[in-house]
């Protein structure tokens, strides 16, 4: 179904949808339009002209993150069994001129014992980051080498996230986010100190500001390389979701944060010396899975427990409501053009919609 509680234009209609045989744990995109999907029975699949090719069957491991090389060349899955495994993309011609991509598993790295739940590729290069117990990993993908162990020590990794740059990446984990230069991986990690862990961590597009959501059911934001964060209080919850916008009217993007199920957006005002000020959103009544800024507008998607996945215009009125996971949605992703939205649902669905002609101009 789509357009549920739609106001006005219809932003996005519904153009395909297949199931897995669990709960979709991740879904990704490519840069050049190819979509990858993993369950919690160990699936991982990439959708094809239509078509599911399987990668991975479903087997006893839940598979828990995956992504996509900036390049799109590479993806890589880990997950449950300690297994990081790596498969390449090649472009090859069918039926005509028509390009498709001959995907190819070329590394398996295994981790057994420690479970991999959070990975991330570099946006500069092939170096992929994966979460090892109190470790981090950076392996590269054209050498096929490890090329450092980083050693978070405070707890156990909670979430890693590269700087848009290049240039760095942080780690969160307990007593806040720790963020190791990729010039020299021997020099000490910044430190961003904070009473509580930090369990979700985002940088903004442009590399300048860096926000943290804290087990304190609070949120730091920080402006790089300045000793004073902002503090963000009152949420109900721990922080589940962050997201950065491109843009903002401002002179600086905008942050999307869900706890529970609801949503708030601040936005930083344009003196340098001023705060931020959020604005919440309410439309779920249950946890908030996905949040996720469309790539090239102020077009923000949420997908929660109760089924419904909103869009929002400017990130303030919800325009569209898509349904079509009956027992709550469970993860979401743009593609990169941003002409297609990815969900998948608790008991298996795996969804695409596409942008709708006549709702051209949003955000």
């Amino acid at each position: 179904m789509f357009g549920v509680g739609t106001k006005g234009k219809v932003l996005f209609q519904q153009q395909w949808q297949d199931s897995l045989s669990e709960y979709v744990t991740a879904v990704a995109w490519s840069p050049d339009g190819l979509l990858a999907a993993s369950s919690a029975a160990g699936e991982v699949v990439v959708w094809q002209d239509g078509n599911l090719v399987s990668l991975l069957p479903a087997g006893v491991a839940s598979i828990d993150c995956l992504a996509f090389s900036s390049d799109g060349k590479f993806l890589a899955a880990g997950g449950q069994d300690g297994k990081v495994r790596i498969w390449s993309t090649i472009p090859t011609l069918k039926r005509g001129r028509k390009q498709e991509q001959e995907v190819k598993l070329i590394a398996s790295l295994d981790n057994t014992p420690s479970w991999v739940d959070k990975l991330a590729w570099s946006p500069t290069c092939n170096h992929l980051a994966f979460s090892l117990g109190r470790y981090v990993q950076i392996w590269d993908a054209d050498s096929q080498t490890v090329i450092t162990t980083l050693p978070f020590a405070n707890s156990s990794v909670l979430d890693l996230a590269w700087r848009p740059n290049g240039e760095s990446i942080a780690i969160s984990g307990n007593g806040g986010v720790k963020v190791w230069s990729t010039i020299d991986w021997d020099y000490k990690p910044y430190l961003i100190d904070m009473p509580s862990a930090s369990i979700v961590t985002a940088w903004s597009g442009d590399s300048k500001y860096i926000a943290s959501g804290n087990l304190d059911n609070t949120i730091t934001v920080l402006e790089y390389g300045s000793p004073h964060p902002w503090i963000m209080r009152g949420f109900p919850g721990k922080i589940s979701n962050l997201t950065w916008s491109q843009r903002g009217s401002s002179n600086a993007p905008l942050l999307a944060a869900s706890s529970v199920e609801g949503i708030a957006v601040w936005k930083k005002e344009a003196d340098d010396k001023d705060s931020w000020n959020a604005n919440v959103l309410t439309l779920h009544d249950s946890k908030i899975q996905g949040l996720e800024f469309h790539p090239h507008s102020l077009l923000l998607a949420s997908a929660a427990d109760d089924g419904w996945l909103g869009l929002w215009t400017k990130a303030k009125q919800v325009r569209q409501i898509l349904e079509g996971a009956r027992c709550g949605f469970s993860c979401l992703a743009w593609s990169k053009d941003g002409q297609h939205l990815a969900a998948g649902g608790q008991n298996g669905e795996l969804i695409i919609w596409s942008e709708s002609k006549r709702g051209k101009g949003f955000g």
